[in-house]
């Protein structure tokens, strides 16, 4: 029984066919951009019960993936703001001036009505405020234009 001899130089013929097959294809493989630390605070100036919130929780590969569905990359949760009681997510994004991004806003069947609930948001990018937003109906921070 030689078998379990040639495995090693077996293992190391089919490694050194996958990095000359990847070097054939397109070059070295691209280094991939560091994380960068993300954290959304969203709150309101009022009690209000079940607000809404998105935020881009992955960054997308590209902008096709991202419109074809958005919901993919950016989770919701409802949350219950008031003066003492904010809402804090923490993540990790490689392009936060692409793709950073909170938004709160009134539930879809509030009653009644809320005459303004004050929402505020701030987005930190590696600990540092880089937009804040307040709002009667809502509040967005992002550092791209939507």
């Amino acid at each position: 029984m030689v078998f379990y001899k040639t495995l090693p130089v077996l293992a190391v013929s089919v490694a050194a066919l996958c990095t000359a097959g990847s070097v054939i294809a397109g070059g070295t493989a691209a280094a991939q951009p560091p994380l960068r630390h993300i954290q959304y605070t969203v709150g309101a100036s009022q009690d209000i019960a079940n607000a809404e919130i998105y935020w881009r929780q992955i960054d997308p590969p590209d902008w096709g993936a991202y419109s074809h569905n958005p919901y993919e990359f950016t989770p919701n949760v409802e949350a219950n703001l008031g003066p003492n009681q904010a809402w804090v997510h923490e993540t990790w994004l490689a392009d936060p001036d692409q793709w950073a991004m909170v938004v709160v806003g009134l539930p879809a069947q509030s009653t009644p009505p809320l005459a303004d609930p004050g929402f505020v948001c701030e987005l930190r990018v590696d600990d540092v405020v880089v937009a804040t937003d307040a709002g009667t109906k809502g509040a967005l921070c992002s550092l791209r234009p939507w």
